[in-house]
């Protein structure tokens, strides 16, 4: 196997040096965590774009920028986290709780290879009612009748609380993870999506993720993964609690990690060539979620004055050396969690930015086109993205968060081209399958942009009837 050598760091190079940037987006040098903090804070938004831009070329060239074709499938709305962001998650009890039968799942695949789709994307909420046998019964079901589809499924949340509701074999929790893992690679599981990432840093992860796993379950498992030969993706949603250095930190944590997957052995053996693929990024949406009716930091302008809490917070947590926080007691963190600061498009492309910089060992950055629309996602691919992510078939978790955007193929390559890229289809492992030169690409066969409508989203429900009640209490 390859030795991985991390570039070297110059700490002492002050962040907005362009010789440094020259040198990082080159693949010369490692920007430092907090350099990182700097160029988000400080940066000119142009500047970390033309160096984010820099990276993303030296790493994918200067013409192809791809897409996959796949379908997000949540097969269950039951969850046992109370997570503050979500809009999606339901109680077994309530009236629209849900979980598709294979059936189901089955038809919404078929639906996925009519367009020419080559991925599921499919995960759920944290629900006690499956057994194991439900997960492999389902995946083995879905191999067998559709072998060339790629599953992607069950995020490190999700595998924890398997870990948690199974009790597998097994004296560490890296060594109950592989049981499952391997269970679920048994009957057709290929690789992990890295939903659940959200922020890292202990004190944000407390307020907003309860009864979600922690930062070490969530890096345990994806390594673990890996070690089983699988690829994986890895996340982070911002703009909410969190202080910028918090982002740092999440992708700092990140970058370790791909470190170690590149460099060593794991203690379940000899390493196959397994690691992270990609990073994705997004902001937090706040409609119909408990975190949502939270107050904007900055809507008593006197705020304004002072210090963001998840600054302060962030800065006693100090990278993660300081893991217990106690951030009553810290001036100017009276409000922690009690104030959010949204994320708009110029924040977005910043962060995305310097993720690209900051994560020289990962490969792909993609361009959260979902969350930000269709045209900030666009200009995405101009901040250091090299992929737009997947067709959107069906959506139910951001959408419920009440943002929901709908492209099809042709959209999204007529995306890609205006920025002066050749779109290309591309697969799990990033390889590319087909690319779109000819006059026969999804987007040059529309004769009439405003004609053209995407699909209608597709967004699961239930279909049997909602009693109606009527009560005397208020």
């Amino acid at each position: 196997m390859t030795t991985h050598l991390p570039p070297p760091e110059h700490p002492a190079i002050d962040a907005l040096d362009e010789g440094l940037l020259g040198a990082v987006a080159a693949g010369a040098a490692r920007l430092t965590p907090r350099q990182a903090l700097d160029l988000i804070e400080r940066a000119p938004l142009p500047l970390l774009g033309r160096y984010a831009d820099a990276r993303s070329r030296s790493l994918h060239g200067d013409s192809i920028r791809t897409y996959i074709i796949d379908r997000n499938i949540n097969y269950t709305n039951v969850c046992t986290a109370r997570c503050t962001f979500c809009a999606f998650r339901r109680d077994a009890s309530d009236h629209d709780s849900y979980t598709l039968a294979p059936a189901q799942i089955e038809e919404k695949i078929g639906e996925l290879i009519a367009i020419g789709g080559t991925q599921v994307l499919m995960q759920g909420g944290m629900n006690p009612d499956l057994p194991l046998s439900w997960y492999t019964t389902l995946l083995s079901g879905l191999k067998a009748k559709f072998p060339t589809i790629h599953l992607h499924a069950f995020s490190p949340p999700e595998v924890i609380e398997f870990v948690n509701f199974f009790d597998p074999p097994g004296d560490t929790l890296a060594a109950k993870i592989a049981y499952v893992l391997r269970e679920l690679q048994a009957a057709g599981l290929d690789s992990l999506p890295g939903g659940g990432g959200e922020i890292f840093a202990t004190p944000v992860r407390r307020k907003i993720g309860l009864g979600k796993c922690d930062a070490n379950a969530w890096l345990t498992t994806m390594n673990v993964a890996q070690s089983l030969g699988m690829f994986t993706s890895a996340t982070m949603m911002f703009g909410h609690i969190e202080g910028y250095a918090d982002r740092v930190h999440h992708m700092l944590l990140v970058r370790q990690w791909q470190d170690k997957a590149l460099r060593e052995p794991t203690p379940l053996g000899p390493r196959p060539p397994a690691h992270y693929k990609s990073f994705i990024a997004w902001p937090f949406q706040r409609e119909n979620t408990p975190l949502g009716r939270v107050k904007d930091w900055g809507a008593d302008p006197a705020e304004l004055s002072q210090e963001f809490p998840g600054d302060v917070v962030a800065r006693a947590f100090d990278w993660g050396h300081t893991d217990e926080v106690d951030h009553k007691s810290l001036a100017g963190a009276a409000e922690f969690g009690r104030r959010v600061r949204m994320s708009g498009a110029v924040d977005y492309l910043r962060t995305q930015a310097v993720s690209r910089l900051f994560l020289d060992n990962l490969y792909s950055i993609g361009s959260s086109w979902v969350t930000m629309g269709p045209h900030v996602g666009q200009l995405g691919l101009m901040y250091g993205a090299n992929d737009m992510g997947s067709v959107m078939m069906e959506e139910n978790v951001v959408s419920s968060a009440g943002t929901t955007y709908c492209l099809d193929e042709p959209v999204l390559c007529r995306l890609i081209r205006e920025t002066g890229f050749t779109p290309a289809q591309r697969d799990n492992a990033y390889d590319v399958l087909r690319v779109h030169t000819g006059p026969d690409s999804p987007d040059l066969r529309v004769t009439d942009w405003s004609a053209h409508r995407a699909r209608k989203l597709h967004r699961e429900a239930v279909s049997r009837p909602v009693p109606l009640s009527v009560s005397t209490t208020r």
